[in-house]
């Protein structure tokens, strides 16, 4: 699953595409792991007097499932994020069955990075959230310890 993948074994056009269906308890977990209790994800009575009329699934955990799948199906553990950008350009309820898709976009060699992208869209073929980000490779790999 997590490969020590180098440099040159990525190619620009490499891409991956794996759904999940977003639950309540995938908040409940992600809430109490980072200590974040936003209302809109967390508390029903103020969801329900938002502009979403309901709790919603909080955009930087459907981020973090871009960055999962990029290191765990597309370009290994080996590179470390350098900059990533965002965009929540629609709610993510619970329920939905999101489709993530992840590319590679371009490689500068001279500076060992690469540029990826995502996409996530619900059922219903709604983009949820934009991601463009670079990542850094070293400059050797190094194993794992065990």
């Amino acid at each position: 699953m997590f490969e020590l993948l180098s440099y040159d074994d990525i190619q620009v056009g490499d891409r991956v595409s794996l759904r999940k269906t977003i639950t309540e308890a995938d908040q409940a977990m992600y809430s109490a792991a980072i200590g974040g209790f936003g209302p809109v994800h967390n508390d029903d009575g103020y969801a329900s007097q938002t502009r979403f009329g309901e709790r919603i699934a909080s955009g930087i955990m459907i981020a973090g499932m871009c960055t999962s799948i990029l290191t765990s199906h597309l370009v290994g553990v080996a590179p470390v994020s350098i900059e990533d950008r965002f965009r929540f350009v629609g709610a993510v309820r619970f329920g939905d069955t999101l489709t993530v898709e992840v590319w590679v976009e371009a490689k500068d060699p001279a500076r060992r990075t690469l540029d990826w992208r995502a996409s996530v869209r619900n059922q219903d073929g709604v983009e949820v959230v934009q991601a463009n980000a670079t990542m850094k490779y070293p400059r050797a790999l190094m194993p794992a310890s065990a």
